[in-house]
């Protein structure tokens, strides 16, 4: 399989690049700083551009059978390329007939608000509001693009090694727990052919 990887430079997209090419996938990543990418494979080709660009979405899209979508902010782009991002992405791959998109969320956006710690309820009103707000319109914009889609919401993320032991599910009992990046690449991935998912919004913790 071809896998596009948006937000492989670092964190769960990085993690996904290296899980995906040592099972064997070829990847596509589109990085804006390729020259500070310390990771190289012979499956793997690096693209030097920006979501924000389309041309650059679309060229990254371009030939693959599935997309793994891992926006985050960073301090250098601007506070609404998670959700101008992840549109680039939907309408690059409605134009070239992809249709499977997995996409890394988080436990506390839309209706897995109520998964979260009292402690984390009051940090999304604050600091991490308008982190969450983006979310909230990158899961809104998934919803409606007529993809093959999963909406993948891990708990708090820790750079910790693979475990293979974590929950998930749609159940509402599933709470904001830590998880490593590696187990959630890993389940990402799995999405990529399951379709225990599709059209829905499982959290991992």
């Amino acid at each position: 399989m071809k896998i596009a990887i948006f937000g492989g430079s670092r964190g769960v997209g990085r993690q996904a690049l290296e899980q995906a090419l040592a099972q064997g996938h070829a990847v596509q990543a589109l990085l804006r700083h390729p020259e500070t990418f310390d990771f190289d494979h012979p499956h793997l080709a690096v693209i030097a551009g920006d979501v924000l660009r389309p041309e650059d979405a679309a060229a990254t899209v371009a030939g693959a059978d599935a997309v793994v979508c891992s926006l985050g902010s960073t301090a250098d782009n601007p506070g609404d390329v998670v959700s101008r991002g992840t549109q680039n992405i939907i309408t690059a791959m409605q134009a070239a007939g992809v249709k499977r998109l997995v996409v890394v969320s988080s436990i506390g956006v839309g209706d897995s608000k109520d998964q979260v710690p009292l402690a984390f309820k009051v940090l999304m009103k604050t600091v991490l509001k308008a982190a969450m707000e983006e979310k909230e319109k990158q899961e809104a914009a998934v919803r409606a693009s007529g993809l093959d889609w999963v909406i993948v919401r891990p708990g708090g993320l820790t750079d910790g090694p693979y475990t293979g032991n974590y929950k998930f599910g749609l159940e509402k009992s599933i709470k904001a727990g830590q998880i490593s990046r590696a187990d959630v690449a890993e389940f990402v991935l799995n999405q990529l052919t399951d379709d225990t998912f599709l059209h829905q919004a499982p959290s991992i913790s």
